[in-house]
């Protein structure tokens, strides 16, 4: 690309807008121009903002550290000097669907992290190596939206990056029955050790709306285009439990399947190593060479020794063997502020820019 395309962040002093700035540092494609974050923020340098508040173990960018915080709410003000925006914005779901839609209206493309926009039936919720052709239901939204370049895509929950790929891999067995228990790091919900002193040494049972996003996004990630909206899979039928850990970053899922028609343990594997989709193909900038790692040692993956795996983009799966109730289960695991966030919208945003959606104003 001879000219990088100008990048606006929302909402980029919190975990996800950290995680966006930190992985758009020396990017190919993509300059960060604009920030912009609650009212409160506007006005100070992304430094003054942020604060004490640096969540990344790697240094802020001395490229962001003196660009003036927009006020989100200005939409027309930072929209006029960005080529598209990636959303990751604190606010409810009612507010999220207006500002992101609103942003798209003045012609800017929105790459979301936020769950607001993944049911509305004419926004793509993306994972680039399985459903990259849902991007086609772009072209009847911007009918509804009245715009000629101006669009919202979406890219599903971190829970389910760690089982949703595998399950796509094996998709010619014809999953038909999964449980998932996952086990989710505490950087999902924004925070660190600090912010968060009573997870230390314990484990929450419970994580408000995840359960069922882990059930069901699988479902519309497998869907059909169908006259303009998204139609969703009809199985396999999954149920989840979904578990907060004392760990940082890294989403691990205890997964079980059964199959309608039964591979080996060796197809299986076969499945996933050789899995690749269109970002591979096109050696897009983010794409993780390796989209699936499997790991034969039994005490693996783990957090601490693979969650880095291609960078955090790619997924690690382990402990594969033949179940006494279901035919087989396995141990995922993936990275849920890069793969499961962050790092999936901007891979989100280079198949957009692959396939045509997003250009220079």
């Amino acid at each position: 690309m001879e000219k990088k395309l100008r990048v606006g962040i929302l909402g980029a002093t919190g975990m996800v807008g950290q995680r966006f700035i930190s992985l758009l540092e020396n990017h190919p494609w993509f300059e960060v121009v604009t920030v912009a974050a609650s009212p409160r923020s506007a006005g100070k340098t992304y430094e003054e903002a942020v604060g004490g508040r640096w969540k990344m173990q790697t240094p802020m960018p001395e490229g962001v550290k003196n660009l003036v915080v927009a006020n989100v709410n200005e939409i027309e003000k930072v929209a006029s000097g960005v080529d598209f925006v990636f959303s990751a914005v604190d606010m409810t779901k009612e507010e999220i669907r207006a500002i992101e839609d609103a942003y798209a209206k003045t012609e800017t493309p929105v790459v979301s992290n936020n769950s607001a926009h993944r049911w509305t039936p004419d926004v793509p919720m993306v994972i680039p190596e399985i459903n990259p052709e849902h991007f086609e239901v772009i072209e009847a939204q911007k009918k509804r939206l009245g715009t000629n370049r101006g669009f919202v895509a979406v890219k599903p929950n971190c829970s389910i990056q760690s089982y949703a790929p595998v399950l796509t891999a094996w998709k010619e067995f014809e999953p038909v029955e999964v449980v998932a228990t996952t086990y989710q790091a505490i950087s999902g919900a924004g925070k660190t050790f600090q912010d968060w002193p009573e997870m230390v040494e314990n484990i929450i049972p419970f994580i408000g709306g995840e359960e069922e996003k882990s059930e069901q996004e699988p479902l519309r990630i497998w869907g059909k285009v169908v006259d303009g909206k998204i139609e969703k899979a009809e199985g396999p039928v999954i149920t989840t439990q979904c578990i907060r850990v004392p760990v940082l970053n890294g989403h691990t899922a205890a997964v079980f399947v059964k199959f309608a028609k039964k591979p080996s343990k060796e197809q299986l594997i076969e499945k996933l190593v050789n899995f690749k989709g269109l970002p591979q193909e096109l050696e897009l900038p983010s794409a993780p060479k390796q989209f699936i790692q499997y790991m034969e040692e039994d005490n693996r993956p783990q957090v601490k020794l693979d969650v880095d795996f291609e960078n955090g983009m790619g997924i690690s799966v382990g402990r594969l063997r033949e179940d006494t109730v279901y035919d087989y289960k396995f141990v995922g695991l993936s990275h849920n502020t890069v793969r499961g966030a962050a790092g999936g919208a901007v891979l989100c945003a280079e198949t957009l820019v692959a396939k045509g959606y997003i250009k220079e104003k």
